[in-house]
């Protein structure tokens, strides 16, 4: 709550506006210097006002403190205002202003030498006067500030959006790669399964081999023993026994069992050239469209998909920054990359589309207002208005656009028919980009 407007806010000792300003107990209060001076003179702790005496060190009055210093700055701003109104010659009011020397004066200003012959006006109609002069220039300052102030909010919006393209990237960024693991993934434990498979079938091979040879040492090893206990018995069980041992011994005299062609692993199936041969396969799951379409230059109803190749009209208008390359009035967006040389060709898939427009324009062609379609635009369109591009009648599945940059021309053909719809010829001195005006269409690799 602020004091009363009689409040005093002078020390009752120095009479001047508190200074470092502490209370006693008896809740009178003094500037902390004066204090101490009436303390020492007195050589007593009583209060210069009721006398009682203080038992208790003084306190900082903070409250008052305050106040003081709001009263001295209030009282020095008025100081200051008051000064402006006066003349700094005479210290008398400005009341008149000189129309050549254009600056207030005061009245013994307007009977001086210095302002001999001079017009004078009173400086309310002046002032007036002025402010009249100044109100559109104040206005048009208004009218600058409000319109920096929307570019501001449409650059926090940009910054937003920057943001929101970023992660929306990030994202996709990491599905396709996860996409690209997983089948790396699939294709490692695949290969790792023929190796294993291949393994048991060898293993087993030989483990037919180890089960013939062991017959093959039973055999012997039988032989042997009989053979060993007939030289050990008499000399007549030796002679009957004799031609069935040499029997025996012409039987177990067989071939050794060989080791198979092809046993070992065929360690180049698998490690050969292995990253190109996944690499090969790889191509069976991503495909190469000659044409992206660049996000930043669609109107805000178009929707883009995830990889870039496809769009749809929505009724519904996006929140995008309206930047330099975006189309504002007709839903068109462009490829992301330019060309200003060489061949080009593209196929677009526009059979669920009502109407459709492709072809190409320059990168310097304005893309804001109803002027893109003015000049520099080469295109062929479907169910719009005839009189403008190279209008199709008949019913699309796709078109093939075929650019020679360096002869100059830009030819239209239908794709699954093959047959030729239509040949721009001109010479190209700008950067062409991808065009394309459609509420549903798809870009497609060129398969033939």
């Amino acid at each position: 709550m602020d004091p009363p407007a009689d409040y005093d806010y002078n020390c009752p000792v120095c009479r001047e506006v508190f200074n470092v300003p502490v209370i006693l107990s008896c809740s009178h209060s003094f500037c902390k210097e004066c204090l101490q001076q009436f303390w020492k003179i007195k050589k007593s702790r009583e209060c210069p006002v009721c006398r009682s005496l203080s038992k208790h060190e003084p306190t900082s009055n903070l409250a008052l403190k305050n106040l003081c210093e709001s009263f001295l700055k209030e009282n020095n701003e008025n100081l200051s205002s008051e000064s402006e109104e006066l003349c700094s010659l005479h210290s008398e009011k400005l009341k008149l202003f000189c129309l050549e020397d254009k600056q207030p004066v005061c009245l013994v200003c307007r009977d001086s030498e210095k302002h001999i012959n001079h017009t004078f006006r009173p400086i309310g109609e002046v002032a007036s006067s002025y402010k009249v002069e100044l109100n559109p220039a104040l206005n048009s300052l208004q009218e600058k500030l409000k319109h920096k102030e929307n570019i501001k909010g449409e650059f926090e919006r940009t910054v937003q959006h920057i943001k929101s393209q970023a992660d929306h990237t990030e994202r996709q960024i990491k599905q396709q790669f996860e996409t690209l693991h997983q089948f790396l993934r699939d294709e490692e434990a695949a290969t790792i399964t023929a190796l294993r498979e291949e393994e048991e079938q060898k293993k087993q091979m030989m483990k037919e081999k180890l089960d013939e040879i062991n017959r093959h040492i039973s055999a012997l090893s039988q032989s042997i023993r009989d053979m060993e206990e007939m030289m050990n018995a008499s000399d007549v069980r030796f002679l009957k026994k004799f031609p069935v041992s040499m029997e025996r011994v012409q039987i177990s005299s067989q071939p050794d069992p060989q080791t198979p062609s092809g046993a070992l692993i065929h360690v180049p199936r698998y490690l050969g050239n292995l990253p190109f041969r996944v690499w090969e396969k790889m191509q069976d799951i991503v495909q190469n469209t000659a044409v992206i379409l660049d996000p930043n230059t669609a109107h805000p109803c178009l929707i883009l998909s995830d990889d870039l190749t496809s769009l749809r009209w929505s009724l519904t208008s996006q929140l995008f920054p309206d930047n330099p390359e975006r189309f504002d009035e007709y839903a068109c967006v462009l490829g992301s990359e330019g060309f200003n040389s060489g061949t080009h060709c593209w196929d677009v898939e526009v059979k669920e589309s009502l109407y459709w427009s492709v072809g190409v324009t320059t990168a310097s062609n304005q893309r804001k207002g109803l002027v893109f379609f003015n000049t520099e635009v080469w295109w062929m369109q479907y169910g719009l208005d005839e009189r403008f591009g190279f209008p199709v009648k008949q019913r699309l599945d796709r078109v093939r656009v075929y650019l020679d940059y360096d002869r100059g021309t830009l030819s239209f053909s239908d794709p699954v028919t093959n047959t030729h719809l239509h040949t721009f010829t001109t010479t190209f001195t700008d950067t062409l980009f991808p065009f394309f005006w459609c509420n549903d269409l798809k870009i497609v690799p060129v398969t033939n």
